[in-house]
């Protein structure tokens, strides 16, 4: 019988009940399979790493057009000033002396009946499976008016590194007794309690830095992950400067005007100093591409291999696949690579992929020495994932000596989880 999953077992182990599954694959297919994997994030990076550790012979490719990774996680204390954005960057050098070939160019093209991925050089890699992990990209045309040059002046900071820095030289810049507005989209979304723990970790700069100042938070939903937590945590750190306006109330942003920086909503427009737009999502372009990519704009994926519905010997891991109970997290996705690392040397091999069982765990801190997480396991149920045994969360009414160890932990789970995919 498995234990029932724990906060500590969550962050000693993130992905232990994946990697497990690796254990089978030691057993060599008889010949060499070649595996492209496309994107070299958390999902990518440990799913590339988990195939070349469970098989030397395999020939592993990851094609990741960026030189060094930016890591989301943990970048809402960079824009706070908390933090700086060298802490979130790693390269791949240890991939690439375990023998992973990695070749920094876009992927650009697809020919999924000739198993062929080409770069955007030219080049062509083929493969015998193919492991799609792009990410999310935004779906501008659900928000009127915005594009990329908007988000020059109403950065999204959704995808760290450029953005991250804009939108904190634009919080270091607003007056004392400015507005900071965040336009929070609905779900599916990539890391749904990010949004939350921004709006924290700015009240946070704004109390410190320009206490007369006030965060405006414009969300597309009535709910969100660990709502009465974050409240409660409000009201205790920040007192009303944080207000929210909820789906029910006219907060869903319909459309943006970057020259004069106005937020539309349903009931009303928001002229703030700083504006964080976060748009609407989808996967990552090259599942399109790829054909990956249904009407929902996400990848159905059996759950047990993480092979698209669509497309035959193509799988897609992390933030782009339709995942059901699971969320959209680093921690996920890191899970996930393992889970389809074990199923694709399986299948390499002529057995039967075994059923993956994973673990996902979500920190937020919402002030310096104040954190708080959930954690759950999550196993295939029909076409998606579902929730098994229930979520382990911290408790509304904790003491803060255990929001402060929680803090601690998120930073020891952050070292853990990039050292595991990138070295």
């Amino acid at each position: 019988m498995n234990a029932p999953v724990t906060r500590r077992n969550a962050v000693l182990g993130i992905t232990a009940a994946a990697t497990s599954l690796a254990a089978p694959s030691i057993l060599r297919a008889q010949s060499a399979g070649r595996v492209v994997v496309v994107g070299g994030g958390f999902g990518g990076a440990a799913c590339a790493r988990a195939l070349k550790r469970a098989d030397a012979k395999l020939q592993v490719t990851l094609i990741e057009p960026n030189k060094t990774f930016i890591s989301c996680p943990f970048s809402n204390e960079v824009i706070a000033g908390l933090r700086e954005i060298e802490a979130q960057q790693f390269g791949y050098d240890k991939l690439t002396a375990e023998g992973i070939s990695v070749v920094a160019q876009a992927a650009t093209a697809m020919d999924t009946q000739k198993r062929s991925v080409t770069a955007a050089d030219g080049e062509a890699f083929g493969y015998d499976r193919l492991v799609l992990s792009p990410g999310i990209d935004f779906h501008v045309e659900a928000l009127p008016g915005y594009d990329d040059a908007a988000s020059e002046r109403m950065p999204h900071g959704w995808k760290a590194g450029a953005q991250t820095l804009l939108l904190r030289k634009q919080l270091e810049a607003m007056a004392d007794g400015g507005t900071v507005a965040i336009a929070i989209p609905a779900n599916p979304s990539r890391c749904p309690p990010a949004p939350y723990e921004r709006a924290s970790l700015i009240a946070h700069y704004l109390k410190t830095n320009k206490p007369r100042s006030k965060v405006l938070i414009l969300d597309a939903k009535d709910s969100f992950s660990q709502q009465r937590l974050f409240e409660t945590a409000w009201k205790e750190l920040y007192g009303d400067m944080i207000e929210r306006v909820a789906l029910s109330q006219g907060g869903r942003v319909t459309s943006v005007d970057a020259a004069t920086r106005t937020i539309v909503t349903e009931f009303g427009n928001y002229t703030p100093d700083v504006a964080n737009v976060i748009p609407p999502q989808r996967a990552g372009r090259i599942a399109e591409i790829a054909g990956a990519a249904d009407a929902t704009g996400w990848c159905p994926i059996d759950p047990i291999t993480f092979e698209s519905k669509l497309v035959k010997n193509v799988h897609v891991i992390g933030d782009a696949c339709l995942g059901g109970g699971i969320p959209k997290s680093a921690s996920a996705a890191s899970a996930q690579g393992r889970a389809c690392a074990a199923a694709i040397v399986n299948l390499l091999a002529g057995r039967a992929p075994e059923t993956p069982r994973l673990t996902g765990v979500c920190y937020n801190i919402v002030a310096p020495s104040y954190g708080f997480s959930l954690a759950g396991n999550y196993q295939p149920k029909g076409d998606i994932f579902a929730e098994v045994e229930g979520a382990a969360t911290s408790p509304v009414d904790a003491p803060r000596e255990l929001r402060a160890r929680e803090a601690i932990e998120a930073e020891h789970w952050f070292q853990t989880i990039t050292a595991d995919t990138f070295g």
